[in-house]
């Protein structure tokens, strides 16, 4: 038996922090509905490059059942109804006051099922100046800090995945499961709000408290580190390039002794700390780079492993594509059966999980209109249980 089977979720989604939540409960072997407009999520069209699909919804949709449902319709309403008055979990992320004008808010919601666990996924969050701001993932990006400390000394640049609409679900995720058991303790649901913008705010906690407490805003720095050295890029004699991070002191001995072949600069007063390596960065590099500039990457990744010293190859996304340690799973699609990079948790020992088909736009509505629609024929099946009763 799955981990969350029995427990119906309803998704009110679209883009991808919402479709991220709800993929990671379908993953886990809840019934997952995605609710979509008749025209579908607008996810579908950000490129066509799977297949024909696109790589956004392909990721982010597998294992759900899709309603396409004009909501202006009552009778399309009344469906969504009847469908969240049997759910465990209800998920929106549209604009702040959208399905309040629905009467799908939480309040109402809440009120009519109060096993239900409501959450709710927005740009800024429900109250403040903000609340009404339109909240793509660059923008947030942007208002958040993040591109402050991310790119070079000449530049931002944004970071090159959807982070802060990922962050939001995952942090969502994270808050329904903690519900869920909260739930089974006290019999109450709850109603969760999760912003892009504070969800990754809290992953700014480290430059935020380096700003305001210590006054000292830290710079972006390429593919360097802030405040740790020699921690960055390294081009070898063959031009293929080597990152290192040295962590302690420990490790810089071990790196001056295995790596650079020069143990006198562990205790050159410039190098001999790592605050003293920062505040003489171009020395240091220079250093390093008289070293490793001479070696075959995988040369100097010989010594680093034989110094136990932390070490990463640049990959390319074609070198993503073929990466050794790569684990994949399989999907089926309208376009076919499609390999994706694996979720980030295992279960040794056990079954592997089974990831579920990705839907068409609708592919359940005429079966869902059956299912909820009204009272059912004599001998038809029992009306669903709601988990945890």
């Amino acid at each position: 038996m799955a981990d969350l089977e029995g427990l119906l979720v309803v998704s009110l989604e679209q883009a991808v922090a919402a479709p991220y939540a709800s993929c990671k409960l379908a993953d886990a072997g809840a019934r997952v509905i995605k609710v979509e407009r008749p025209e579908g999520d607008f996810a579908r069209g950000y490129d066509s490059l799977v297949e024909g699909q696109s790589a956004y919804f392909v990721w982010l949709n597998r294992g759900k059942e899709s309603v396409a449902l004009d909501l202006k319709s009552e009778p399309d309403r009344a469906l969504l109804r009847a469908i969240v008055s049997e759910a465990d979990v209800f998920i929106q992320n549209f604009a702040p006051g959208a399905v309040d004008r629905l009467g799908l808010g939480a309040a109402e919601l809440c009120a009519l099922h109060p096993r239900l666990i409501y959450c709710s996924i927005s740009g800024y969050g429900d109250a403040g100046p903000y609340r009404d701001q339109k909240a793509y993932d660059l923008l947030v990006q942007a208002e958040s800090g993040l591109l402050s400390v991310n790119g070079t000394p000449d530049a931002s640049v944004r970071v090159g995945i959807s982070v802060c609409d990922i962050t939001a679900g995952l942090t969502a995720y994270a808050a329904i499961l903690q519900s869920l058991i909260q739930r089974g303790r006290t019999g109450k649901g709850r109603h969760i709000e999760v912003s892009l913008f504070h969800a990754i705010a809290d992953w700014m906690n480290v430059p935020y408290l380096q700003t305001r407490y210590g006054h000292k805003p830290p710079q972006r720095v390429g593919l360097r580190h802030p405040t740790i050295a020699p921690y960055g890029v390294f081009t070898c004699g063959d031009g293929k390039q080597v990152l290192l991070a040295i962590q302690n002191e420990r490790e810089w001995a071990r790196f001056c002794a295995d790596v650079l072949h020069d143990p006198a600069l562990q205790t050159d007063q410039r190098f001999a700390t790592n605050i003293a390596r920062v505040a003489n960065l171009e020395a240091l590099e220079a250093a390093v780079h008289a070293v490793l500039g001479t070696m075959t990457r995988e040369a100097a990744i010989a010594r680093l492993e034989a110094g136990g010293i932390a070490y990463g190859r640049l990959s390319s996304l074609d070198d993503l594509v073929h990466h050794p340690q790569n684990n994949l799973v399989t999907v089926r699609t309208d376009g076919g059966e499609i390999e994706l990079l694996a979720p980030g948790a295992s279960f040794p020992g056990e079954a592997p999980v089974q990831f579920g088909p990705v839907p068409a736009v609708g592919e359940y509505t005429e079966a869902l209109r059956r299912e909820f629609s009204g009272p059912q024929p004599e001998g038809a099946a029992a009306p669903r249980r709601v988990a945890g009763e």
